[in-house]
């Protein structure tokens, strides 16, 4: 399943759905709806929710950095380079410009 975010004020996003459920859940949307709507009232809030998981998320890689040593270098390796993967803040800016864009023309972003 793919989740496609749609707004007035901008193009289209759209998102696997792992990756869908992360930023609605983010938000505080239930991502078992196949439809949703995040009002121009609450674009604000699911702004700063989404800034807080991307801290969050951040905050526990660098957790995860500072306890690797040697073997955890080595883990590293066999595993792919982690500095290559993909991360919340980088998924979620798209959809967090979708969100100010909508705002500040008062639009909606609907799912």
């Amino acid at each position: 399943m793919l989740y496609k975010f749609k707004s007035r004020s901008t193009a289209d996003i759209i998102m696997l759905q792992a990756h869908g459920r992360q930023i609605l859940q983010a938000i505080g949307k239930s991502p078992d709806d196949a439809h949703g709507i995040v009002t121009a009232d609450q674009i604000p809030g699911a702004i700063q929710a989404l800034e807080a998981a991307i801290a969050a998320d951040e905050a526990r890689r660098a957790e995860g950095n500072e306890g690797e040593g040697a073997s955890g270098a080595q883990d590293q390796d066999e595993r792919g380079d982690a500095g290559e993967a993909v991360r919340l803040r980088q998924r979620a800016a798209p959809f967090i410009d979708m969100l100010r864009r909508s705002a500040a023309e008062g639009k909606e972003v609907t799912w």
